[in-house]
């Protein structure tokens, strides 16, 4: 089978596709036909080399949708449509970025719908990491004020139409003055520019500051963000989009406003079926259409990557095995 397998830390035009052996059934693992997979920013991480925990070579890629080809000693059964997504796919043991994988039986999860595989693709990790972060970390409600620290991003997007389909206000930021008028376009309520005029800007609307905040820049604005919360307002970091995964010279104390919530979500550590099931449901009750940016063949692995990179895609990049 086709498989992207990295050897060692690359730049993205180094990534390749190889022919490797189909990997072997075994007892409690089911054997799943890729059809598609989103690209993701973790992804980029290991491939640079920064993902200490991956031990190499190691196929890549942290999710995948697909048909079981062989659900070995499941009750799944042959053809039968799932999505896999994190608890060591593509980390702990070979992943996604391939046209077969093998995974834990308990971690297929059955979908029941007609999506075309494309758009089913775009919505694990992305929706998923989104959802879990804003009804289950958050805690969010109709009426409450939102601020989305990386709006532009893809979980960002998403956040963003879960957010606005229950009906809350959402205050999205970017760097980029190109996608102040999509984000605006988007839905968002509120768009502000992410640089040192961004507290000025926000108390002008939310003098009291806002109930909760998704932080998805990570430990780079983390302590400004926190600042930025009213009265029992909550914050969740769930991205590190600023790339730097340890934050100096944090005090609880001092950095944590009294009367706030800090907490944090993590797919990996903290996945629940129950959260996934109720994601697709909340989807097609709401209609959301999913962002996706790009589809890609999984020949062109490297220039998928090289544009997740660029960070101007609006939406999920996509990968898809012919």
């Amino acid at each position: 089978m086709k498989a992207v397998v990295l050897e060692k830390p690359c730049r993205a035009d180094e990534l390749v596709v190889q022919e490797v052996p189909i990997p072997t059934v075994k007892p409690g693992w089911i054997l799943i036909k890729v059809k598609a997979f989103g690209i993701n920013r973790s992804e980029i991480f290991t491939r640079q080399g920064d993902s200490p925990s991956v031990k190499l070579p190691r196929i890549i890629g942290i999710e995948c949708v697909g048909e079981i080809e062989d659900p070995s000693d499941s009750s799944f059964q042959k053809g039968q449509r799932v999505v896999s997504l994190m608890g060591g796919l593509g980390r702990e043991f070979d992943g996604s970025y391939a046209e077969y994988a093998l995974i834990p039986t308990s971690q297929a999860y059955p979908i029941d719908n007609d999506m075309d595989w494309v758009e089913l693709a775009a919505i694990p990790e992305m929706y998923y990491t989104a959802y879990a972060s804003l009804f289950d970390a958050l805690q969010l409600k109709k009426g409450e004020t939102l601020l989305i620290r990386g709006g532009s991003s893809s979980v960002g997007l998403a956040a963003l139409q879960l957010a606005k389909s229950v009906g809350a206000t959402v205050i999205s930021t970017t760097r980029n003055t190109n996608k102040m008028e999509f984000l605006k376009e988007y839905g968002a309520d509120f768009v502000l520019l992410d640089d040192e005029s961004f507290s000025e800007q926000l108390f002008s609307f939310f003098p009291n500051g806002v109930n909760k905040v998704l932080e998805l820049v990570g430990t780079t604005t983390l302590k400004h963000s926190l600042k930025l919360l009213s009265e029992h307002g909550i914050l969740c970091m769930t991205g590190i989009l600023g790339g730097e995964w340890l934050l100096e010279n944090f005090e609880p104390m001092m950095d944590i406003p009294s009367g706030t919530y800090f907490t944090q979500f993590d797919s990996g550590a903290n996945f629940k079926e129950k959260l996934l099931i109720e994601l697709f449901d909340h989807i097609e009750q709401h209609k959301i259409n999913v962002p996706i940016a790009k589809v890609f063949p999984l020949d062109e692995i490297d220039k998928a990557h090289l544009l997740m990179e660029s960070n101007v895609a609006n939406g999920k990049i996509v990968v898809v095995n012919s």
